[in-house]
């Protein structure tokens, strides 16, 4: 078994996933942990009074107000990368990804994080990233506006990744190394959640 502590610096803003609209995280996304005391937990960090805040997608937050991330977060971020990475293969930087057979149930079954909900160390205030979003669909183009909460570039995370084998560990790393192309949160593709990594 093998722990690695690490720290994220993010080099872009990061962006808020969960809905601010507690009605839609308690019939939609929450209905997809795994009990009924995470549900209950999640729901109670989204933090929503106004109908204008219910649009738009917020970090869920602890008692104090103070933002922070889901472990399940990073390790969606292990999947998205490794899912990634297996499309590169024959380069150095992928070849741990690529030996690496039923990635999703490893990752689910043998790569941790530790910490159940990861603070967000600020580098500023929280602020509002308003853009547009838009779709084809069979009755024409549509636009629609898209807004969500944004932590400043520089603000930090810090957590334990455990790997129940050894084995695992270059994989992580390579995904680790991903972040600076793609990283967490909102509107990844647009570079935002983008990151450098120290281990600690």
């Amino acid at each position: 078994m093998k722990q690695i502590r690490v720290k994220f610096t993010f080099t872009e803003p990061i962006l808020g996933t969960a809905s601010a609209n507690k009605n839609l995280h308690g019939d939609y996304i929450a209905s997809k942990a795994p009990d009924a005391k995470s549900k209950e937990e999640e729901i109670a960090a989204i933090g929503a009074e106004e109908y204008a805040e219910k649009q738009m997608t917020v970090f869920p937050k602890d008692a104090d107000g103070n933002p922070f991330i889901w472990d399940y977060q990073i390790r969606g971020f292990f999947k998205d990368t490794c899912s990634a990475l297996q499309k590169c293969k024959g380069e150095d930087f992928s070849k741990a990804s690529c030996a690496m057979k039923a990635f999703k149930k490893i990752i689910d079954g043998a790569i941790f994080v530790e910490e159940r909900r990861i603070p967000i160390n600020m580098n500023g205030d929280i602020g509002i990233m308003e853009r547009p979003l838009r779709a084809s669909t069979p009755q024409g183009e549509r636009v629609a506006l898209a807004s969500s909460e944004m932590i400043p570039e520089g603000s930090t995370i810090e957590f334990t990744i455990t790997c129940l084998s050894d084995q695992y560990v270059p994989a992580v790393k390579e995904w680790l190394d991903y972040g600076k192309y793609r990283g967490l949160g909102q509107w990844r593709n647009a570079s935002f959640g983008r990151f450098k990594y120290e281990i600690l």
